[in-house]
């Protein structure tokens, strides 16, 4: 396993539509581990592809610690109700905003065997497929921001 570099805003990459993975290879575990390791060294809750240079449709999750949830080609089926709260993002180092979503996400996904799962979530575990999700469509949290400051 390897700590990627995490790009941060301005770079190009962040702002690209990611495309789906066809095939989950070797190189697709390699980099679901390379994401998990990186995540956790910067003290994140997640971590898209994009946010290490990878334009596929991969992010990890860990709310729960030891809980690491990879999903390949994840996409939001359902939301419910509103929450708004602080966020951050590794990609957006020195800053926090404020930012509405959903209280309750389902997200379809395969897993890193090709299974397809699905994920339901609330409160943070919701806000952060959210935040992750964006990043496949080149979208940050300072975009949806209702206010942003400097740490």
């Amino acid at each position: 396993m390897a700590k990627l570099q995490i790009r941060k805003i301005g770079d190009d990459v962040l702002r690209k539509v990611s495309r789906p993975v066809e095939e989950i290879t070797p190189r697709i575990l390699m980099l679901l581990a390379d994401m998990t390791e990186t995540m956790r060294a910067a003290d994140g809750v997640g971590l898209a592809a994009p946010q290490v240079g990878v334009l596929r449709r991969i992010v990890v999750i860990e709310v729960e610690e030891g809980n690491v949830l990879e999903l390949i080609n994840p996409k939001i089926v359902a939301t419910a109700g509103e929450q708004e709260g602080a966020e951050g993002c590794l990609s957006v180092p020195g800053r926090h905003g404020i930012v509405k979503r959903p209280q309750h996400v389902t997200v379809r996904a395969l897993n890193r065997y090709g299974e397809r799962v699905e994920i339901r979530g609330s409160d943070l575990l919701a806000r952060a497929l959210c935040h992750e999700l964006d990043h496949l469509d080149g979208k940050l949290y300072v975009d949806r921001a209702s206010y942003v400051e400097e740490e």
